[in-house]
């Protein structure tokens, strides 16, 4: 059998000029704790006579996390958008994701904060917060 648990896995985030020495997200969600959205990084056409042509194109990385609504780490995103309110500027992120069940670890670099959840939504008890990170590279390796 092999382990493909999630529960050891780490996130590390940084942001420059904010958190230089990156910070160990903890408090997920219960079925969610980060995804990482699928990219298209080809641009396809096929002429009217059948022949396929296709090109390298760059693509934006878009990252979810999801935090319960007490975790400590929706400070780090509070701390992170208030910045960038006052100083009206972009802050650059980056970061480590350690996934020990299959022994990778991946490197994230030039994240932005790019969708922000302001507080937890009020139902029966407070619900999750998201909050989406847009990368320029994302490389995993093994560990």
């Amino acid at each position: 059998m092999s382990d493909i648990t999630s529960a050891n896995s780490v996130l590390l985030l940084g942001v420059n000029s904010l958190y230089t020495v990156p910070q160990q997200l903890q408090g997920f969600g219960q079925d969610d704790a980060y995804a990482m959205e699928a990219v298209d990084n080809k641009e396809v056409q096929i002429g009217v006579d059948g022949n396929l042509s296709a090109g390298w194109i760059p693509q934006i990385k878009t990252m979810t996390v999801t935090l319960q609504a007490d975790s400590a780490s929706n400070d780090f995103f509070e701390a992170w958008y208030a910045a960038e309110e006052a100083a009206k500027s972009a802050y650059f992120a980056f970061g480590t994701i350690v996934q020990p069940a299959i022994n990778k670890m991946y490197t994230l670099t030039n994240g932005v904060l790019s969708n922000y959840t302001p507080l937890a939504e009020a139902k029966k008890v407070l619900q999750q917060r998201k909050f989406q990170i847009k990368w320029q590279v994302v490389i995993g390796v093994p560990t």
